[in-house]
């Protein structure tokens, strides 16, 4: 399982086109700490899986998908800049975090029930 996690977000963070100093400085990780995650050397705290879940918009259990082929972020922008900041990053996850809950909110009254 320690395998999928790791391969899982490395797969999700390539897709993104996100870097792994940019999730590591999202997480107040250093970039070879997520580089151990991501082949497996080191177990993911849960702390770490969460920040990093949230960073790239998905449901923590995504990360333990047997085929990551099949993984999709829930809800994917897109938009150009020459650099971000940490602080970019912090208002981006934000922004994108209340989007989500927006769009379960829209799905629990139009459905009575969470998808």
């Amino acid at each position: 399982m320690l395998t999928y996690i790791g391969r899982n977000i490395k797969l999700l963070r390539e897709k993104s086109g996100i870097s792994q100093s940019d999730i590591a400085e999202y997480c107040g990780i250093p970039r070879e700490l997520l580089s151990y995650y991501e082949t497996g050397k080191r177990e993911v705290s849960l702390l770490h899986l969460e920040k990093i879940a949230e960073f790239l918009n998905i449901e923590i259990e995504v990360f333990l998908e047997e085929n990551p082929n099949e993984i999709k972020p829930d809800l994917e922008l897109t938009f150009r800049a020459n650099e971000l900041t940490a602080t970019d990053f912090n208002s981006i996850t934000y922004f994108k975090r209340i989007v989500k809950n927006y769009l379960k909110m829209k799905n629990i009254e139009s459905n009575g029930a969470e998808a």
